[in-house]
């Protein structure tokens, strides 16, 4: 049970997006120029993307938990918390030390990575309107937890290196609390939310798998009379 009304969760959102109108052009600016250095990356290129995740996060935690949802939710202090170190994290492992790695990764994770990125951007908002939540009573693009943590792990499907574990954690479990909230508030453009944590850290697991497993066996062919794995299995398995 919720400690607030669906029609007092949205009020805040009402108050929210006309109290910070215009960031949310701002946000959509942001996330377009993070999209084309996704596309055409460099080391230099993701910080400047994680960059832009640390901002969404910090903004997201301190202007709509801190100053908006804590009129209707003492637990938004804890949430504002989390948001921050979130964004933190994002400045420590990604902007000064590089520790991400934009790009397109093989396969359709990229495909998958750049669909949910559409839909916190795009089909969010535009779904929100369909169902009836039309602005300003939605939450909006780049400033509101749900739709930020969306495209946070579309972000993350696009990395060409092993996302530190660290990064990983506050996003999911946000992914849990925003999901199940959703069905709560019947606000359906979350729904995906509840799923997509735990489908995006199989996800990344399995390519970071597979990428250990290509630097080994390069790592095989590298030596004098090296011999690849897959081959020396087939010959003797």
């Amino acid at each position: 049970m919720l400690p607030f009304t669906r029609e007092q969760f949205l009020a805040v959102f009402v108050t929210y997006n006309e109290a910070v109108w215009p960031i949310h052009v701002w946000a959509y600016g942001l996330a377009l120029v993070m999209s084309v250095l996704v596309i055409r990356p460099s080391a230099q290129r993701s910080r400047v993307v994680a960059g832009g995740l640390a901002a969404m996060w910090l903004w997201t935690g301190v202007a709509y938990h801190g100053m908006s949802f804590s009129a209707i939710s003492n637990g938004a202090w804890g949430f504002a918390v989390l948001f921050v170190i979130q964004g933190l994290l994002f400045i420590e492992a990604g902007v000064l030390r590089g520790r991400l790695a934009f790009g397109q990764p093989k396969g359709w994770t990229a495909w998958l990575g750049w669909a949910l990125v559409a839909w916190a951007s795009i089909a969010y908002p535009l779904l929100g309107q369909v169902l009836g939540h039309g602005y300003p009573a939605i939450p909006m693009f780049g400033i509101t937890p749900c739709p930020v943590t969306i495209f946070t792990f579309g972000l993350f499907l696009l990395t060409t290196e092993s996302v530190p574990r660290r990064l990983l954690v506050i996003p999911v479990v946000w992914s849990l609390i925003g999901g199940s909230a959703a069905f709560l508030l019947a606000t359906p453009q979350d729904w995906p939310l509840l799923v997509s944590g735990f489908t995006v850290l199989a996800l990344l697991r399995r390519d970071a798998d597979r990428r250990r497993d290509e630097r080994e066996r390069r790592m095989v062919r590298s030596q004098p009379g090296g011999l690849d794995p897959s081959h020396h299995e087939a010959r003797f398995g």
